[in-house]
C-alpha cells in the first residue's frame, strides 16, 4: 500500500495549531528517504503508546504469570505471535480510517452492516466495564499489600472496607484527574499521550528491573528461555514436556493429570491471546487517531507508531513476567502443602526451620526460603486433590462422605498426586512478589514489583475510560469532545466496586476470566474490519490492489482465524449451547438486515425509474 503525499495538510477548520503544524511535518516526511522519515517519525507516536497502556493490564499480568507458572519457558512465543496478528488488524483499522477520514461506527452501519456496527459499539462498551473491576481490585490490592501495608495493609488497618476505599478512591482520582487533560484540545491530548507514555515506561522498567536482578543472582536459564520463543502449537492438545517426570509418578491417573493440565493450558492460551488486542483496543485506535487530527499522510506513522509503541512495551513487560514466574513456580511446589521440609519465612525477616520431625537434621542449604502457605494456597490444593478423588469414585459419593471422610481420602492420596496437585496451584502477582524476596531483596519484591502493577491498572483504567467516552459519544451521535465525553469516560468508573466484591489474591484470577470474555467478543471487530478493509464503496482509490491485497487479505485472514478458532472454543468450554445460540441470534439478526438492506437498494433504483 504505497502512500502518496496529498494536499491534506492545508489548514482544516476544527483542527489546533499544533494538529496543523504537525500535519506539515508529517507532509514533508512522507516525501523524505526510510531512513529520515523513520527518525521523524520517534518524536511523533501516540496512539500506539495509548495501545500498550491498555493491553498492559490486570489481564495480561494474570495471563502472563500463570503462562510461565504453568508452562514454563515453553509459551514464550505466544504473546509475540498474538500481538503481530492483534498489529495486522490494528494497521488494518488504521489504514482505513486515515484513508477515509470517517468515523468507524458510521462507516460500518453505512457500508457493512448496522448488527455489526452496534455490535461492535455494546460489546466495546461492555468489556470496558467488565474489564475495570479486576483493575480497581488489583491496583487496590497492590497498594494494600505491596506499597503501602504499613498504612492500608490488613494489619495495619482493622476496617479492612476503610482502607480498601481509601486505595480504590486515590485511584479513581488520578484516572479522572488525567482523562480530563484529553479534553483540552491538541496539547491537553499530549499532555495525555505524554503521562501515559511515562506510565507504560515505568511498567516496563520495574519488571524488567526485576529480571535483571534475578539474572544477576544466577537463577536463569537463557538458552531455555531463547527455545521457548520457538512456537509449538503442540501445545494446545498436550501438557508441557517438563510435565513428563511428575505425570509418570502418578501411574494409572496420568491420563486425568494430563487431561486437566491440557484443559488449563488451552485457557490461559486464549487468555494470553485476548489480552494482546481485544475489542477495545480496536475501538480506541481509529478514534484516537481522529482526535489528533491524523490523516491518510500518517498511515505510515501508524504503523510505526503500533511497532514501537505497542509491540515492543508489550513483549518485554509480559515476557518479563512470564520468565520471572516460570523461574519460580513452574513444576515447582510449596513444600509446606506435603508436609515436607522447608525455611519459613516470616514478615519481620527472619526464619525458621518447619516441618523437620523430632530428632532429625536437614541440610538448611537444600530448603526453600517461602513464606508458610496461606489459606488460597491451600484450598486450591485441597480442591484439586478433590477433583482427583472425584475422577476415582465419582462426584455423588464423594459428597456424600462427611469432612473427616474426605480429609481421609485426601490424606490417603499418593505422593505423586499430592505433588502434581501442588504444582498446578494457581498463584497471583503477590505470590510471585513474595517468592522474589530472597532472590531480589525487599525493594524489589514488594516496591518495585509493587509499582509495576499498580502502573498497569491505573493505566489501563484510564484508556479503558476514554474508550468509554468514545463509545457513548458515537452512540448518542455527538462529538466526542467536551462535557458530553467527559461524563460518558466516567461508565467505567462503577469499577471502583470490584476491590468490594472481589478482594485479595481471587482479585487477581477474575482478570483471567474477563480476558476469556474479551475473546469471544473480539471477532466481531475483526470480521467487520475485515468486510471494510474489502469495501470499495467506502475506500474507492484507496482500496489496496494487486499483491499488496492479496497480503493484506491473507494476513487479515489468519487473525480473524486466530480470534474466531479462540472464541468458539471459549464459547462451547464456558456456556455451551446457551453461547452458541447467542451468536446464532446475533448473525441471524445481520444476515436478516444485510437481505433487507439489499431488496430496498434494488427497489430504490426501480421506484426512481418509474
Amino acid at each position: 500500500m504505497s502512500q502518496a503525499p496529498s494536499n491534506d495538510s492545508a489548514p482544516e477548520a476544527g483542527l489546533s495549531e499544533a494538529q496543523q503544524r504537525e500535519r506539515a511535518v508529517v507532509a514533508e516526511l512522507v516525501q523524505k528517504p526510510l531512513g529520515a522519515r523513520l527518525r521523524g517519525y520517534v518524536r511523533l507516536t501516540g496512539p500506539g503508546w495509548l495501545q500498550s497502556a491498555i493491553t498492559l493490564g490486570g489481564g495480561s499480568l494474570a495471563s502472563s504469570l500463570f503462562l510461565g507458572a504453568l508452562a514454563g519457558f515453553s509459551l514464550m512465543w505466544l504473546q509475540p505471535v498474538a500481538m503481530v496478528l492483534g498489529i495486522v488488524m490494528l494497521g488494518a483499522i488504521g489504514y482505513v480510517t486515515l484513508s477515509t477520514g470517517q468515523r468507524p461506527f458510521q462507516a460500518i452501519n453505512q457500508h457493512v452492516n448496522p448488527v455489526l456496527g452496534w455490535g461492535w459499539a455494546l460489546a466495546t462498551a461492555m468489556a470496558n466495564i467488565v474489564w475495570c473491576l479486576p483493575q480497581f481490585s488489583l491496583g487496590t490490592a497492590s497498594v494494600r499489600h505491596n506499597l503501602l501495608p504499613s498504612l492500608l495493609g490488613p494489619q495495619a488497618m482493622a476496617n479492612g472496607t476503610a482502607s480498601k476505599a481509601i486505595a480504590a478512591a486515590a485511584i479513581l482520582a488520578i484516572s479522572v484527574f488525567v482523562i480530563w487533560f484529553y479534553d483540552r484540545g491538541g496539547r491537553g491530548i499530549k499532555i495525555f499521550e505524554g503521562i501515559l507514555k511515562v506510565m507504560v515506561g515505568i511498567v516496563i522498567l520495574c519488571f524488567f528491573g526485576v529480571v535483571v536482578k534475578m539474572s544477576m543472582a544466577g537463577v536463569l536459564d537463557w538458552g531455555a528461555i531463547g527455545s521457548g520463543c520457538i512456537p509449538r502449537p503442540s501445545m494446545f492438545v498436550s501438557p508441557a514436556p517438563t510435565f513428563d517426570a511428575l505425570l509418570s509418578a502418578t501411574g494409572p491417573f496420568a491420563g486425568f493429570w494430563s487431561d486437566k493440565i491440557v484443559y488449563m493450558q488451552r485457557d490461559v492460551m486464549i487468555s494470553a491471546a485476548a489480552t494482546a488486542v481485544g475489542i477495545n483496543m480496536t475501538f480506541l485506535l481509529p478514534y484516537s487517531m481522529l482526535a489528533k487530527g491524523w490523516n491518510r499522510n500518517f498511515r505510515g506513522l501508524a504503523i510505526f507508531d503500533l511497532s514501537t509503541g505497542l509491540f515492543i512495551p508489550f513483549i518485554l513487560a509480559t515476557g518479563c513476567v512470564v520468565i520471572a514466574s516460570a523461574s519460580q513456580f513452574h513444576a515447582q511446589y510449596h513444600p509446606g502443602l506435603l508436609g515436607e521440609a522447608y525455611k519459613m519465612r516470616h514478615k519481620d525477616g527472619t526464619t525458621e526451620l518447619a516441618n523437620v520431625p523430632e530428632g532429625q537434621t536437614v541440610d538448611e542449604a537444600t530448603l526453600r526460603e517461602l513464606p508458610a502457605p496461606g489459606k488460597g494456597l491451600i484450598g486450591k490444593f485441597t480442591g484439586l486433590c478433590d477433583a482427583r478423588i472425584k475422577s476415582e469414585m465419582g462426584a455423588e459419593a464423594f459428597a456424600q462422605l462427611d469432612a473427616d471422610g474426605k480429609a481421609q481420602l485426601r490424606k490417603g492420596l499418593p505422593i505423586g498426586d499430592k505433588r502434581i496437585a501442588a504444582t498446578l496451584i494457581k498463584r497471583s502477582a503477590f505470590d510471585l512478589a513474595a517468592s522474589l524476596k530472597p532472590l531480589t531483596g525487599d525493594i524489589f519484591s514488594h516496591y518495585i514489583f509493587g509499582i509495576g502493577v499498580l502502573g498497569m491498572a491505573i493505566s489501563s483504567i484510564i484508556i479503558l475510560m476514554l474508550i468509554s467516552g468514545f463509545v457513548v459519544c458515537e452512540m448518542l451521535g455527538v462529538p466526542p469532545k467536551g462535557n458530553a465525553h467527559r461524563l460518558a469516560c466516567l461508565l467505567p468508573a462503577i469499577g471502583v466496586l470490584g476491590p468490594f466484591i472481589w478482594s485479595g489474591k481471587a482479585a487477581f484470577w477474575l482478570a483471567v476470566p474477563t480476558s476469556v470474555f474479551g475473546m469471544v467478543l473480539a471477532p466481531i471487530a475483526y470480521w467487520t474490519f475485515f468486510c471494510l478493509m474489502n469495501s470499495r464503496s467506502l475506500l474507492g482509490d484507496n482500496m489496496p490492489k494487486g499483491g499488496s491485497r492479496v497480503i493484506w487479505n491473507l494476513l487479515m485472514l489468519i487473525a480473524c482465524g486466530w480470534v474466531s478458532v479462540g472464541a468458539v472454543y471459549s464459547i462451547w468450554n464456558k456456556t455451551k449451547w446457551i453461547g452458541v445460540a447467542g451468536v446464532v441470534v446475533f448473525i441471524g439478526l445481520g444476515l436478516i438486515v444485510h437481505i433487507a438492506r439489499k431488496g430496498k437498494a434494488r427497489s430504490e433504483p426501480a421506484e426512481a425509474g418509474s
